[in-house]
């Protein structure tokens, strides 16, 4: 008998008896290629299985309940499909996973229900934020004011869509894993069109983002913790508030998420440290603070050393604050050329001065330096010096990177050991700290560009104007 046809026939009578916990597929153009599948677990991911697809593109992958939840099925140099681990057997065929339309679900009551709730949700929030948009113009307009039937019709519209969410969601057994997930989803899928569109829901969601349960092992599996802790800050950041107002709400949000996961110590350490370094990425500096004075206050929080030292910064460091001398020792050069002057950080003298903690062996150093050395002698026309404190440990490394620096840069060697790398609290390079003329803490910049932005808008021309306005 012809090989071809026993493997099929074998394949076929596997196929009708497929056990529950597995995924099997049949991709023709996956053929002879390796398939991956890998579950989430908060915000990383990590292997369940792995095979090799055969001559047919037909593969089988099996998983434990420990794994149930959303899942990334993933070929050689491809985009992952999503899937949902479930207790019934998943059956998929097709031409190519990173293309969910040419993927046709055979079998897994999960998986059908997140196909058909994605493909209506989506004409869904567009519908909805279309209707939103004409509320709105007749709102704008006064001969439209008085113009009932349309926007009452617009109403109904508004009302029949969100009960058809309802109705679908509520359908589903109490105890799948896709009653509970698709309403997180749409959570996060509706921001960018409630910001836009329909801004009088911003308070409904934030509050919805705020009253989930962040310790719920479900949300580990979902694959969705960035986005819920991403989506709630951007919404805050785009919901036209000023910023002492966003900073407020920024904080309670703070609060609601680390009141559900008291108790959780693995979750609230890893929170926290994701949290803390979105806050800084997004130059969200206050609300960094009130998030590390907030977890450092709290006597019974055992914080991992290096978490520790992160949020300590805010505690020793708070803006305001007037920082450590630091002692210039070790090789001190200029353009790469060593000058006996100056000897401290005091006997810089400059209106601003930026002190950058890097190295040469660090990549985002490296970056961040190219860009500035060109913006260099803008800033210093503004008055802001800038002072390198290098964490190498190797004098000819140092000496090379330090050639094209045209301010003072210099290192002892000691690396992370440096004194005043000690005394700023650095765990991060590259890291930045703008000081006064009497070296009080300005601003913590994450990064060139977003110091260059303090330049324009308060040294620049934007600032001379509104200091010309203001004495006038």
């Amino acid at each position: 008998m012809n090989k071809y046809v026993v493997t099929g026939f074998l394949f076929l009578l596997i196929f009708q008896t497929i056990p529950a916990q597995t995924i099997t597929g049949k991709f023709p153009s996956l053929a002879k290629q390796s398939i991956a599948l890998e579950g989430m677990n908060g915000f990383v991911t990590y292997p369940i299985a792995k095979t090799m697809a055969d001559d047919q593109g037909r593969f089988i992958l099996s998983y434990v309940p420990e794994d149930h939840g959303v899942a990334f099925l993933t070929a050689e140099d491809q985009q992952p499909f999503v899937v949902i681990l479930e207790k019934e057997a998943v059956v998929l065929e097709g031409q190519v996973l990173h293309d969910a339309a040419t993927v046709v679900i055979r079998s897994g009551k999960e998986n059908l229900w997140l196909e058909q709730y994605a493909e209506a949700q989506v004409r869904r929030e567009q519908a909805l934020s279309a209707w939103a948009y004409l509320e709105n113009l007749y709102a704008q307009d006064s001969l439209s004011l008085s113009l009932k039937t349309p926007r009452e019709a617009i109403r109904t519209e508004v009302q029949r869509l969100k009960e058809e969410d309802e109705s679908f969601i509520n359908a589903l057994p109490d105890d799948s894993y896709a009653r509970w997930f698709l309403p997180l989803r749409k959570l996060v899928g509706s921001v960018s069109s409630v910001a836009q569109y329909r801004i009088a829901e911003i308070p409904q969601v934030v509050e919805a983002f705020r009253t989930l349960d962040y310790a719920d092992a479900r949300l580990y599996k979902s694959g969705l913790f960035r986005d819920i802790l991403e989506s709630q800050i951007w919404l805050l950041e785009n919901s036209g508030r000023s910023f002492d107002s966003m900073y407020k709400e920024m904080g309670i949000s703070v609060d609601a998420i680390l009141a559900s996961l008291k108790g959780e110590e693995d979750s609230y350490h890893q929170v926290i440290a994701y949290l803390f370094e979105l806050l800084e990425k997004r130059s969200l500096t206050q609300v960094s603070e009130y998030l590390a004075l907030k977890v450092l206050q709290d006597p019974e929080n055992q914080l991992p050393p290096r978490l520790a030292r992160q949020l300590e910064t805010y505690r020793a460091m708070k803006l305001g604050t007037q920082v450590p001398e630091i002692q210039f020792s070790g090789d001190v050069l200029l353009q790469g050329n060593p000058v006996p002057y100056p000897n401290r950080l005091s006997e810089v003298i400059a209106p601003y001065r930026l002190v950058i903690f890097g190295a040469s062996w660090c990549p985002a150093c490296n970056e961040e330096m190219a860009q500035l050395i060109p913006l260099y002698e803008k800033w210093n026309s503004y008055g802001v010096e800038v002072v390198f404190v290098s964490m190498d440990s190797d004098p000819l490394a140092f000496k090379e990177y330090a050639k094209g620096m045209p301010f003072i840069a210099f290192s002892d060697y000691k690396s992370w050991d440096t004194q005043s790398a000690q005394d700023y609290f650095v765990s991060s390079s590259p890291s930045f700290y703008l000081l006064d003329a009497q070296q009080k803490l300005l601003l913590r910049p994450n990064s060139v560009k977003q110091m260059d932005a303090w330049v324009d808008w308060k040294l620049g021309e934007a600032g001379e104007e509104s200091e010309n306005s203001s004495k006038n």
